[in-house]
């Protein structure tokens, strides 16, 4: 098949879509499929190998932005669009994007959902002039469900079927004032009725859209997410020991302990963005609880992920909170780490909790964790009851401190159905969440789809 797979690009953000986007068209090229990867707004920010190198950023973000602001921007001369488009300048404005919000964004969203009648019209025609210049595809592939406004224009000139994927865009939408709010959602539903498919990462979350946007459940597929294995194995994973009244010797929990260091205290972890939305205050609540119980003498708290400025006096609070309850000495924070360093990070840790209350349509970092033999403890919420029942690598609490904090305290002072946990999760990810496994569902729902429309 020829595909062409569209993706925004966060700036300096490092962004879960992307990574999954990115992941997704080096499996599907390795399937022997020719698949073009577009950059739209801004570069991206990857750990892997950047699959759109060499490919023009389109969509500029500085000209999407001045052409909302202005409409002497919509007529621009040829000469200064060009120039707003160069990579050096994507590349310093690429930093305010860490600083938007949704609320900040409403007549924007509107806008490019109204495609070619919104005020970036011109954008989306240099895209498909550029695109007629490539190999006709078969099917276009959307990140998320806010570049609908594409479609109806995609497929008229292109003559190809279009793939929305779901990923989690309702928490976002859902964050913008009113009437933007009611304005973009029944835009996305009419736009929806000309998309041929869409993917969702979860049965939750496919219907959870499903309902929103009134889809046809033929027209949703669920294909898992999924992440590449390669470093996994090859780190020394950490262990360590809990000596509990009426113990004996000290019990060892973590996978292949013959190769791994004896470390004295566990360590609880978290990786996402550094933002209230991915559940970190609630997080820190439940380790400052812990700390009070001191059931699990030692304990460490070590929080990685991005971080970018618009994060940072989140961030200051948070250190301000633990640093009052006396806790702080014992937390690390280890910002926008490269991939070696993430993959270290997750073997160095025991257990693993993001506990994102804003309704989570997957959790790449759940993978990831259990990736490295580690269990996760997830609130009763969003897609984690449905990954953590799939993988078998984990348990579920109330979203709550004092309960997250006691499913912590008994998974940490029974090492022996941690390591179970960590074990059946590790092979679960091995078995059914590796990018092949979905650059193969996305295979087969793409194949029966261009089928039934021959």
């Amino acid at each position: 098949m020829n595909l062409v797979q569209i993706t925004p690009g966060a700036g300096g953000m490092y962004c879960g879509n992307c990574f999954r986007d990115n992941a997704l068209v080096a499996a599907l090229r390795q399937r022997g499929h020719e698949v073009l990867m577009v950059p739209l707004y801004l570069p991206m920010t990857l750990d892997e190998e950047n699959q759109s190198a060499g490919t023009p950023t389109f969509f500029g973000g500085i000209n999407v932005y001045l052409q909302q602001q202005s409409a002497f921007f919509r007529h621009a001369p040829k000469w200064l669009h060009g120039l707003l488009d160069s990579p050096a300048l994507l590349k310093l404005a690429a930093g305010r994007a860490a600083k938007t919000r949704a609320a900040d964004v409403g007549e924007l969203s509107i806008s490019m959902l109204r495609g070619e009648e919104g005020n970036q019209a011109r954008e989306l025609d240099e895209l498909l002039t550029w695109l007629k210049t490539q190999p006709k595809p078969d099917a276009v592939f959307l990140s998320n469900a806010m570049l609908m406004g594409l479609t109806r224009k995609l497929k008229a000139e292109l003559g190809c079927r279009v793939v929305c994927n779901l990923q989690g865009e309702d928490a976002f939408l859902d964050a913008m004032s009113s009437p933007q709010r009611e304005q973009v959602w029944s835009l996305l539903a009419e736009r929806s009725r000309e998309c041929d498919l869409f993917i969702a990462p979860s049965r939750y979350f496919g219907d959870t859209m499903a309902r929103r946007l009134n889809l046809p459940a033929a027209k949703v597929k669920v294909v898992h997410n999924g992440i590449s294995l390669e470093g996994y194995e090859s780190k020394q994973c950490s262990v360590f020991s809990v000596q509990s009244e009426g113990a004996g010797a000290p019990a060892v929990s973590g996978l292949n302990a013959e190769h791994c260091s004896l470390n004295t205290a566990p360590v609880l972890g978290y990786f996402a963005r550094m933002c209230p939305e991915k559940g970190l205050d609630l997080l820190v609540e439940t380790f400052i609880e812990l700390k009070r119980r001191d059931a699990v003498p030692g304990l460490r708290l070590k929080i990685g992920g991005g971080c970018g400025p618009g994060d940072e006096p989140f961030v200051a609070q948070l250190r301000g909170h633990l640093r009052r309850a006396g806790c702080l000495e014992d937390v690390e924070f280890h910002p926008n780490l490269t991939r070696e360093q993430k993959i270290s990070f997750f073997q160095s840790l025991t257990v693993f909790s993001v506990p994102a209350l804003y309704g989570e349509g997957f959790g790449l970092y759940l993978i990831e964790a259990l990736a490295a033999g580690v269990p996760v403890v997830q609130p009763r919420h969003a897609a984690f009851p449905e990954l953590v029942e799939a993988t078998g690598g984990g348990v579920i609490a109330e979203a709550n401190a004092g309960a997250l904090a006691g499913a912590i305290e008994t998974l940490l002072l029974d090492p022996a159905r941690l390591r179970a946990l960590g074990e059946a999760g590790q092979r679960s990810v091995r078995e059914r969440f590796t990018m092949d496994q979905m650059a193969a569902g996305v295979e087969a729902a793409c194949q029966e789809l261009l089928a039934r429309s021959a």
